[in-house]
């Protein structure tokens, strides 16, 4: 069947890029489904606090594969300071939306931008129907589900119903985290990556002088980004994840620890695709933390904040596990026991803020969309729970084990499949690669406009 019209639902990064790739392949006709109205940001780009940086350089952030130095000459154009160094992330979500509007404008009629939520999809024939909240109905031919990241999962510690409206926050997204707190005050950061940097930043930001205490089950926080001399390898990584682990300190003793990680960085969707589904759980028991810290880093002067609010004794970093929370009279009382000792500690806050990290589980979803998909069998989790099963095509395999050429998926909840797909040089090359498999571009070897 030829596609002539494509629904994406979901207007973050991955589904606006989608379309745009869709458009630059000469591909068919597409809807774009974003509920919050303002496609081509998403949370990372739109939610953010001017002082939020991008994780990584202008030069490698293009939102185009073919094209590296893209964002680079955007940024000449309109923050011509900011080339070579880490532009925050609101100005990105500019750049973002002004790649999104040119779309349009060069296409009107291929393109169209659909202020909604997708609440349900059902096959209809050979193709697909999409059912809008509002009640209105968009046939396809092919869906690409652009679902973003989810909220992170409550933790098992924490009884929101048992606790004051405004001492828990389950989602940081979208809330003024530093209301109604005052100097006298301490928060409670349950997790220790890269949400919590955000976090501590915006509190710095909204002039909160209290203290605030980050806890995670190893306390690790992401690294600096330093000057680096790149390296290669002359042969390909070992897979198996302990012996990775040994390859990875002998190489940082070599070259660095930087370099020894972004050495394996064109390896590592292969290696994760090659190991055993062991192997995975393997790594992500012992190694994803530390993998974590180490690949996703933080921008230098973002670190140096840090570390200054450390060393003023406004944030600290625990090592240890909640194992209770309850309503106190200024806020909780939480109980949390650190990480090798025996005893538990007690300890009054005014805020708890959840900043465990997006969840996967589908199953442990409350989105009225993808819990009718899994309720249909139309996709299902992968084997550890991370994301949408799909195949290396990035086509979704339904609750038989069998891959669907019209629904795909792209984006951070494919990371079952993919495992590296969460930042922007990753998820461009999927949406590049589904753009050419819906344009038949990958037939002829096309590369797009």
């Amino acid at each position: 069947m030829t596609t002539e019209h494509v629904v994406i639902i979901g207007g973050g990064f991955s589904g606006a890029l989608q379309a745009i790739n869709l458009l630059r392949h000469q591909g068919p006709r597409a809807t774009l489904i974003e509920r919050r109205g303002a496609a081509g940001r998403g949370v990372a780009y739109s939610a953010a606090h001017p002082d939020h940086l991008l994780n990584v350089r202008a030069g490698n952030m293009s939102a185009l594969p073919q094209d590296p130095d893209h964002f680079s000459r955007w940024l000449e154009r309109h923050h011509p300071t900011l080339v070579g160094g880490f532009a925050p992330r609101l100005i990105y979500g500019d750049y973002l939306g002004e790649l999104l509007v040119e779309a349009r404008a060069a296409a009107p009629d291929r393109l169209t931008v659909v202020e909604g939520d997708a609440v349900d999809l059902a096959p209809n024939g050979e193709a697909w129907r999409v059912a809008l909240a509002d009640g209105s109905r968009i046939d396809a031919d092919a869906v690409v589900l652009a679902p973003g990241n989810l909220p992170p999962h409550i933790p098992p510690s924490i009884d929101p119903a048992i606790l004051p409206a405004d001492v828990f926050i389950a989602e940081p997204w979208g809330s003024d985290l530093a209301e109604g707190l005052t100097d006298r005050d301490e928060v409670l950061v349950i997790g220790s990556g890269l949400t919590m940097v955000d976090i501590a930043l915006l509190l710095d930001a909204r002039g909160f002088r209290g203290r605030i205490v980050a806890l995670s089950r190893r306390g690790l926080s992401p690294r600096a980004h330093a000057a680096v001399t790149p390296s290669t390898l002359d042969m390909r990584p070992p897979a198996e994840a302990m012996a990775l682990l040994r390859h990875m300190r002998a190489r940082s003793a070599e070259v660095g620890w930087r370099a020894a990680v972004d050495e394996i960085r064109p390896y590592t969707e292969g290696l994760w695709m090659a190991a055993s589904l062991e192997e995975r759980r393997r790594f992500l028991r012992h190694v994803r933390a530390w993998w974590d810290v180490h690949r996703h880093r933080i921008a230098p002067q973002v670190a140096g904040r840090i570390a200054a609010m450390q060393a003023d004794g406004r944030l600290d970093i625990i090592a240890g596990k909640l194992s209770a929370a309850r309503a106190a009279l200024s806020g909780a009382e939480v109980r949390f026991r650190r990480r090798g000792a025996e005893a538990q500690e007690t300890r009054t806050v005014r805020r708890i803020i959840n900043a465990t990290g997006p969840q996967g589980d589908l199953l442990r979803s409350s989105e009225p969309l993808l819990q009718r998909l899994i309720a249909r069998g139309a996709i299902r989790p992968d084997p550890l729970h991370l994301g949408i099963d799909v195949t290396p095509q990035s086509e979704v395999i339904d609750a038989q084990g069998v891959a669907q050429p019209t629904l795909l998926a792209v984006g951070p909840m494919t990371r079952g499949t993919f495992w590296e797909i969460v930042a922007v040089p990753d998820i461009r090359r999927q949406t590049w690669a589904v753009a050419r498999k819906l344009s038949n571009a990958h037939w002829v070897g096309g590369e797009g406009l």
